[in-house]
């Protein structure tokens, strides 16, 4: 029976360095001749070609923590934006708490033209991401009233733990089941993400959608990850497996937690002992 597997990035897979070593590539590449592999990712699709190229796909990508999930081929299969105007009443509750988001919104389907909007004054955090990052990102777009678009699929936060815990249950309280809120550590700038997503715009609802479009039971399904955005995902996976540099929280959801670190190739020492 054909089987998936299906793989965060940041933190289980790249390297904290932000890449893929060659090690890994190349079991990945191995693999793909035999089965389905793809990756379920915080990630737009425009940052991850960046970090996937000479990579072999072979099955729908699952982008934006579940907002979107598209082709190989760039075809949009699945996608749920926030409404423009719930957009904009979330930015405005959040500025009694002193604070703006990124959005992350597609500017044209067909192409996946992507936009990147940051207010225009930025927290130290905000700020530090843009500069190491993002600074020359041709699709930064900095504005002095920042709203939503008609395909706006992320809107995130960025700050200390408890700022941003008091802001996920005063959204959660005035908007209720309209949208989804996830508060998870951020280990590259040391600080805490919010991301505000549509219901069904998680992994978790990705990943049901994918098995339906390739026609393959949960229970063949094989996920990896390491943060709070991957749990739900792990609860439905017939395997779920955390590597070693996962948090707590989600190795205790696993079927099997590795002895490897993300910078250790964990994933790939995973598949290269699979036989098929």
């Amino acid at each position: 029976m054909q089987q998936l597997y299906l793989t965060d990035l940041d933190h289980t897979f790249l390297t904290t360095q932000q890449t893929i070593t060659p090690y890994s590539k190349k079991i990945w590449n191995q693999l793909s001749q035999k089965t389905l592999l793809s990756v379920a990712t915080a990630r737009s699709f425009a940052k991850i070609e960046e970090f996937l190229e000479g990579m072999n796909l072979n099955a729908p990508l699952i982008l934006l923590d579940g907002a979107m999930m598209v082709s190989v081929e760039k075809e949009i299969i699945d996608i749920h934006p926030l409404e423009i105007d719930l957009v904009n009443a979330i930015i405005h509750e959040s500025k009694k708490f002193e604070m703006e988001p990124f959005l992350l919104s597609l500017e044209e389907r067909r192409t996946l033209r992507e936009v990147f909007s940051i207010p225009h004054k930025l927290n130290p955090y905000q700020s530090h991401l843009i500069d190491w990052k993002y600074k020359s990102d041709p699709r930064l777009r900095q504005t002095h009233h920042i709203q939503g678009l008609n395909d706006t699929l992320k809107v995130v936060y960025m700050g200390e733990e408890q700022p941003l815990k008091q802001l996920a249950e005063h959204l959660k309280q005035t908007f209720g089941d309209n949208i989804e809120a996830k508060l998870s550590p951020e280990h590259y700038t040391g600080c805490w993400f919010l991301t505000i997503l549509h219901p069904l715009g998680d992994k978790a609802h990705a990943l049901k959608k994918l098995s339906e479009y390739l026609n393959i039971s949960l229970e063949e399904v094989t996920v990896f990850g390491d943060n709070i955005n991957d749990i739900e995902m792990f609860k439905l996976a017939g395997t779920s497996v955390a590597v070693n540099n996962a948090l707590d929280r989600v190795k205790a959801e696993a079927s099997i937690v590795l002895p490897h670190t993300n910078d250790e190739d964990a994933v790939a020492r995973y598949l290269e002992r699979i036989k098929l």
